[in-house]
């Protein structure tokens, strides 16, 4: 980790990258794993890069070359293609998407899918 805390716009940076854990309100984990990582101190905005990786306690994943984390507002976003899958509700692919910390609220952009069919 490489802080740059003395410069006009502080951030701190990860070139090996990161491997994260949140917790929810009920002690419910997701996990993130990036290639590289950068947070900056005023926004409370981290940009994951490189083979992202995150999987939730429920079994979603997905997987995305860049994916940007508000700390602040709990929420994810990205503009890059990604694959994300749901046990539940299969597999769904696009480019660009934005969702809470808890894939509770999911906005896909450009996607496909596959969708299993309710019982």
């Amino acid at each position: 980790m490489f802080d740059y805390g003395n410069e006009k716009y502080p951030f701190m940076e990860f070139p090996k990258g990161v491997e994260v854990t949140l917790y929810d309100q009920n002690g419910k984990k997701n996990f993130i794993k990036s290639d590289y990582a950068i947070t900056f101190k005023g926004t409370q905005i981290i940009d994951l890069q490189g083979n992202v990786k995150m999987t939730s306690d429920g079994g979603q994943f997905l997987e995305t070359e860049q994916l940007y984390y508000d700390q602040k507002n709990e929420w994810f976003f990205t503009e890059k293609k990604f694959k994300f899958t749901d046990p539940l509700k299969g597999n769904t692919s696009g480019q660009g998407l934005d969702f809470s910390k808890d894939f509770n609220r999911i906005n896909f952009q450009k996607v496909y899918a596959e969708i299993n069919e309710a019982e």
